[in-house]
C-alpha cells in the first residue's frame, strides 16, 4: 500500500504479509488433531454437563429443604439426605452414567418433597382467597364511578391555550 501527499509530493509504502510462522503441514496436522480429539472432547463435554447438572441439583435440594424445615419428616429428610451425599460423591469421581442415576435419585427422592410444600402452599393461597371473597362480597365495584373521556392531543391542548 502506498500513499502521497499532494501538498509536498512525499510518498511512503508499506507491504504487509502474513506472519503467522505456521507452514500449511502444521496446520493441517492441527486439524488432523482436532479431529482425533473429538471424540475425547465430547466424553469430556458430557462429564462437565453431568457435573454441572448434579451441583444444580443439590444446591437447589438443599434450598429446599432448609425451606422446608418442619413440613419434611425426618424420613424424607433421611432419605434426601442420603442421596445429596451420594451424589456429592459421584461428582467426584468421573462416571457420567452413575452421576446421571444419583441426579435422578435425588429429584425422585426430593420430588415428594416439592409436591407436597406446592400442595399446601395452593391450599393456603385457596383458602386465602375464599376468606378474602366472603369478607369482600359482591360489593367491589361500591367506588367504581361511570365516565367518560376525550383523549386530546397535544395541538389541541396548544390551540386551547391560544385561545384563552
Amino acid at each position: 500500500m502506498s500513499a502521497k501527499d499532494k501538498a509536498t509530493g512525499k510518498e511512503q509504502s508499506i507491504v504487509i504479509k502474513a506472519s503467522s510462522g505456521l507452514s500449511d503441514e502444521e496446520i493441517d496436522q492441527m486439524v488432523k488433531d482436532a479431529e482425533a480429539n473429538a471424540a475425547e472432547d465430547k466424553k469430556f463435554e458430557e462429564l462437565i454437563a453431568a457435573r454441572n447438572t448434579a451441583d444444580g441439583m443439590i444446591h437447589a435440594t438443599k434450598k429446599t429443604l432448609d425451606e422446608a424445615g418442619d413440613k419434611a419428616s425426618d424420613e424424607e429428610k433421611d432419605a434426601i439426605n442420603s442421596a445429596i451425599t451420594e451424589l456429592e460423591e459421584a461428582v467426584k469421581g468421573d462416571d457420567v452414567a452413575d452421576m446421571e442415576a444419583k441426579t435422578k435419585a435425588l429429584t425422585d427422592a426430593s420430588g415428594n418433597l416439592a409436591q407436597k410444600m406446592y400442595a399446601e402452599a395452593q391450599a393456603a393461597e385457596e383458602g386465602a382467597a375464599a376468606g378474602a371473597a366472603e369478607e369482600g362480597g359482591s360489593d367491589d365495584n361500591a367506588e367504581a364511578v361511570d365516565a367518560e373521556f376525550e383523549e386530546v392531543s397535544e395541538e389541541e391542548k396548544e390551540e386551547e391555550k391560544e385561545e384563552k
